[in-house]
């Protein structure tokens, strides 16, 4: 006889991913988004999805928030805090609702009903957001709710062809029993990097006495590549014309030229993705088109601008075709199975899987750590 599932909250819940990446092992008590456009998508995959509240956080009390859960998961809005938002960090509009969602925990407590594990998820740019502060304050708010906490950097290419790292910060409750195997005694090499430990060692020394060094395993290697993603021969699929795709390669630097005649001479289908960034040459400002051949896609963007879209480019020999990535492509790029049903316009499509988790890197989170730390929540309760 399986265990029963254990109960969670998801806040920020956008198309569901974090609940997918959870699975079975956990069951979904309330989840939370304020744009009607994801909901839409939440409640077609996870119909009737009556869990679901379509609504501000900030409108949002303990008393809306049904049961006792084990796991609280928040993929806080990161606008304010990535290196493609406007740098407003905790003070931001967006990003300064994790304020009010850590106020939501701290009342669940006071009801009785204290959350045991709270996992959010954000970009990197959080370790050092407006000079450190706002991860300082990801931890004081933490402590400050009677919590305990580490954080992992963990970089999606390990899991997906995709680069797409992200900050993993893991608070338990005081008397949360951490399995043997969940904890080091110092930072590691496979998910504490320089820059994590530099914010680390910036805190104070009663959050540092707080702090948990989380451990996992490394994932296997990973053995699928971007060619196995991408698809090529559907008659729906938008492609350049032969004018477009010569302008596309003439924004490109000699550098990344010379990757482009690198692939011609390869003698088989490569496919490349490429990024318009504006870069600064000789004091102006001149836009760019950046590929890169390495089976491994830049990180997928929310798209506000026609730059925010990744290019595909397809080089057979002398033949060269570009277009932008499918919304499909990119939804596999995030880990999600086809079945799921994806928006049918374009940028709703791309924008819920740019602005999500890439679900292979949540099942390995919960498996090694989140399902161990609520093998020990029953000592709380007990307590």
């Amino acid at each position: 006889m399986s265990p029963k599932p254990r109960g969670f909250y998801e806040f920020f819940a956008g198309g569901g991913m974090a609940r997918i990446g959870l699975g079975d092992q956990w069951r979904c008590l309330f989840a939370n988004e304020w744009s009607p456009k994801k909901a839409a998508s939440y409640l077609t995959n996870f119909h009737p999805a009556s869990e679901l509240t379509v609504e501000d956080i900030w409108n949002l009390s303990a008393r809306d928030l049904p049961g006792q859960a084990d796991l609280a998961w928040a993929s806080f809005p990161c606008q304010d805090l990535s290196l493609a938002g406007n740098g407003a960090g905790l003070d931001g509009s967006r990003s300064g609702t994790l304020l009010k969602f850590w106020s939501l925990v701290r009342d669940l407590a006071s009801a009785g009903r204290r959350v045991p594990i709270v996992t959010l998820e954000n970009v990197v740019g959080a370790l050092t957001a407006n000079g450190g502060r706002d991860f300082r304050a990801m931890a004081e708010l933490a402590a400050d709710a009677g919590y305990r906490f580490g954080a992992m950097v963990i970089d999606a290419a390990r899991f997906v062809p995709q680069s797409r790292q992200r900050l993993f910060f893991v608070a338990v409750s005081e008397n949360v029993h951490i399995p043997s195997g969940c904890e080091l005694n110092g930072p590691g090499d496979d998910w504490h990097n320089p820059r994590l430990r530099a914010s680390v060692g910036n805190l104070s020394t009663d959050l540092q006495r707080r702090w948990i060094w989380w451990d996992l395993p490394r994932p296997p290697e990973m053995t699928r590549c971007l060619n196995d993603l991408i698809e090529f021969d559907n008659a729906e699929l938008a492609w350049h014309t032969h004018e477009e795709t010569r302008r596309i390669l003439g924004m490109m630097s000699v550098a990344n030229i010379a990757k482009v005649r690198k692939a011609e001479m390869y003698g088989k289908r490569i496919v490349g993705t490429i990024y318009k960034r504006v870069r600064m040459e000789s004091g102006a400002r001149t836009q760019r088109a950046e590929v890169r051949f390495d089976q491994i896609s830049g990180c997928l963007r929310t798209p506000v601008g026609g730059s925010s879209r990744q290019t595909i480019l397809v080089v057979e020999g002398s033949a060269i075709r570009s277009r932008l990535m499918t919304p499909r492509e990119a939804a596999r790029l995030m880990g999600l199975p086809d079945s799921y049903r994806i928006p049918i316009r374009y940028n709703d499509g791309y924008h819920l899987a740019g602005d999500g988790v890439v679900i292979p890197v949540v099942r390995w989170l919960e498996t090694n750590l989140l399902r161990p730390l609520a093998s020990g929540v029953e000592i709380e309760k007990a307590a």
